[in-house]
């Protein structure tokens, strides 16, 4: 039977211990595995996402066509922003599930080879649990900044002070955007 080699800062192994420790410790690692029951259904998320993206796009663009060439259909011009600023916002977090699913495969289970093979600030090549945070930390601010251009679309000033609170509210937004764009100068 042959003996493995030890390493030097490693106590001997041998017997029913020795062999029981390295099951064991297999079994944790191959647990890693176990990430892909995230991974799979956000990329599943992502794709379905992607398609009620694309879908509602060309509803728009079927109503947009309808109601300009055949002169059918409702009045385009109170839906149309809000409408395409939604597909945006579900197309942003598409991305977030697709950044997850491969971020999270990266980082658990393998480097993937064609990711690798890009520069490394491509959105796929995470290095560590922090910056993949970051990363989705990102793009999910992109969405709620949509989420919020869709809310002031909607908007009906009622009062002079509700058009103060909409300048103070894009004030804030641009401050927090700028501050954002400091913090990750270096990327």
């Amino acid at each position: 039977m042959p003996v493995e080699p030890q390493h030097q800062d490693e106590p001997p192994r041998g017997g029913w211990q020795g062999r029981g420790e390295r099951t064991f410790e297999r079994f944790l690692w191959n647990s890693r595995f176990l990430v892909m029951l995230a991974v799979l259904p956000s990329l599943i998320g992502a794709l379905v996402l992607f398609i009620i993206g694309t879908i509602d796009i060309f509803k728009i663009l079927l109503g947009a066509t309808a109601y300009y060439l055949l002169g059918v259909g409702a009045d385009i011009h109170d839906t149309v922003v809000p409408s395409i600023i939604m597909a945006i916002d579900i197309y942003l977090i598409a991305i977030v599930l697709l950044i997850f699913g491969l971020g999270v495969y990266r980082l658990f289970v393998s480097p993937i080879e064609q990711a690798e093979e890009h520069a490394t600030k491509h959105p796929f090549n995470v290095q560590s649990f922090d910056q993949l945070k970051d990363k989705i930390a990102r793009v999910v601010i992109l969405a709620v900044i949509i989420e919020f251009f869709r809310a002031v679309v909607d908007i009906r000033f009622q009062t002079p002070l509700d058009a103060i609170y909409l300048a103070l509210s894009v004030l804030a937004l641009g401050a927090a955007l700028y501050l954002m764009s400091l913090a990750h100068r270096d990327d």
